[in-house]
């Protein structure tokens, strides 16, 4: 029994989406750590994202105009480090999307130049069969007509 082939392209984007989980905690958690990553990364992307949160909340419920608090420090760190690990995961499994696209249209595109290929190749031995069909026809032709220039035999 013949199976098909293995996916193994499938198995190892699998294989990188489900490393990028810790990899973006790993992350999530030098961001908590480092100042710059803290101040400069996490904070203005958890601010904005707050701000618009609340923002969007207020407006549904009816209330216009109203200003809305920053968060602090720690909470902001929290969010900002949190949207950093799910921007990291969008990102992995919207690369790893990416390749296996351009995997099938490769693949794709593989399989319609075989097919090309193949059936420029039928066109040709149908040329080269018409041709010689041709040459047949006119070999018989001529053998019809050198048949008819003998004359009939006659009968004694």
């Amino acid at each position: 029994m013949v199976v098909g082939a293995f996916p193994i392209a499938k198995l190892l984007y699998l294989g990188v989406r489900q490393m990028s989980k810790p990899v973006a905690n790993r992350i999530k958690a030098g961001a908590r750590r480092s100042e710059f990553f803290k101040n400069y990364i996490c904070l203005p992307p958890a601010q904005i994202y707050h701000w618009i949160e609340m923002r969007t909340k207020m407006r549904i419920m009816g209330f216009r105009g109203s200003t809305i608090k920053p968060l602090n420090e720690e909470a902001a760190a929290e969010l900002g480090a949190e949207l950093l690990g799910e921007a990291i995961i969008f990102l992995i499994g919207g690369g790893c999307m990416v390749l296996e696209y351009s995997r099938q249209a490769a693949n794709s595109r593989r399989k319609e130049e075989e097919l090309n290929e193949t059936l420029n190749s039928l066109q040709t031995q149908i040329a080269e069969l018409s041709l010689t069909t041709e040459t047949l026809d006119a070999q018989l032709r001529e053998i019809n007509r050198l048949l008819l220039s003998f004359p009939a035999p006659t009968k004694k």
